[in-house]
């Protein structure tokens, strides 16, 4: 390796060492004991350091976000790839979250973290940056379920309402592991949630002449 070589690769392991440190401050003592100044102090880096590498805390935040994103779309475009119907994708791609949500538990708590936490406030060209990664997510989703209703598998719907349905409902149940001591502790949380994750496949899928008769009866004003 040579010299130009090192030097890039020491930038790259020092980056994810500021990385590692907040990831572990935001997890376990929260946000607001998340500072550059603490990031330093664990790292045993100076604070000039840190911005060598990151303009602001924010920046930090939001680097930790793009890295879970681009992981889980790795994680569904691998496992969709050779399958051939919508409906098989859909079902892939449940799959791959719940298994991101469990091997990159780090990265779905940060995502959980700042979901459920609105005061944190990104500047404008950070939150466009986080928001271009969750959309190639959704446009994955989207995709499937377009070339869907272009087959004549799924009936015609609005499909970024659908996606955004599809994939509201996975992140939602995936919540429900939180509740698995409580009123959740006897049932199977895979079978409550690949169940309810078929159902949505279901309701998407082109109905028959008579289920299309009931659904119609059951949607007419009385």
């Amino acid at each position: 390796m040579g010299i130009k070589e090192r030097r890039i690769r020491e930038k790259e392991l020092r980056k994810e060492q500021i990385l590692d440190a907040a990831r572990t401050l935001v997890i376990n003592e929260g946000l607001a004991a998340t500072s550059v100044h603490r990031i330093a102090k664990l790292t045993e880096l100076s604070v000039g350091t840190i911005y060598l590498y990151f303009s602001c805390k924010e920046e930090i935040f939001a680097t930790l976000q793009e890295e879970g994103m681009d992981q889980l779309q790795r994680d569904i475009s691998e496992n969709i790839k050779d399958l051939a119907t919508s409906a098989e994708k859909l079902r892939a791609m449940a799959l791959a979250y719940l298994n991101f949500s469990q091997d990159h538990k780090k990265y779905f708590d940060i995502f959980n973290y700042f979901i459920s936490t609105p005061a944190v406030l990104f500047p404008r060209q950070l939150k466009t940056r986080i928001d271009r990664h969750g959309s190639k997510i959704l446009g994955i989703v989207e995709k499937s379920i377009s070339d869907g209703i272009e087959s004549g598998e799924f009936e015609a719907a609005d499909t970024l309402n659908s996606a955004l349905g599809y994939w509201a409902t996975l992140h939602g149940l995936l919540q429900f592991r939180k509740l698995k001591n409580t009123i959740y502790k006897h049932e199977n949380f895979e079978e409550l949630y690949f169940s309810n994750a078929e159902f949505f496949i279901t309701g998407l899928k082109k109905k028959t002449g008579h289920q299309a008769d009931l659904r119609k009866k059951s949607s007419s004003p009385r």
